[in-house]
């Protein structure tokens, strides 16, 4: 007994592909979080190549606040070089150290010098007053 199982059947619609988007989302997704990890690693990356960094203007004023005063004419040498740093920062400090190294004019390029006066100790004090670093 051989029975028919062709039944033709009506109701039911072949399959269709359904469009699924999700890999791309995925892909989407992926891409911008490497994008951004990339950003913060490179943000931490120049952080810590500039974090110790030498820096010449904090040096130079670390040495002005160092100044010996009892010994003249290194005193004044020094405060001229260390000084000349800030010198181009406005027109305010440039004149204030064109002052200073006229005062100091008078400690320098001589064999034997005295010790350096209170005006001069005082236009020292100012100028470095004003550097900010």
């Amino acid at each position: 007994m051989q029975e028919n199982y062709d039944i033709p059947i009506h109701d039911i619609k072949p399959l269709i592909e359904i469009h699924e988007y999700s890999f791309y989302y995925f892909l989407g997704v992926s891409a911008i979080v490497v994008v951004v990890l990339m950003g913060l690693l490179y943000l931490l990356f120049k952080w810590f190549k500039n974090r110790n960094r030498f820096n010449l203007r904090k040096e130079h004023f670390k040495l002005l606040n160092a100044v010996d005063f009892s010994k003249s004419k290194s005193a004044a040498y020094a405060i001229t070089l260390y000084g000349a740093t800030f010198k181009d920062d406005s027109q305010r400090h440039h004149h204030a150290y064109s002052n200073l190294v006229e005062k100091l004019e008078q400690y320098k390029y001589k064999k034997e010098v005295a010790s350096i006066d209170d005006e001069t100790i005082h236009y020292m004090n100012l100028y470095r007053g004003m550097i900010d670093v």
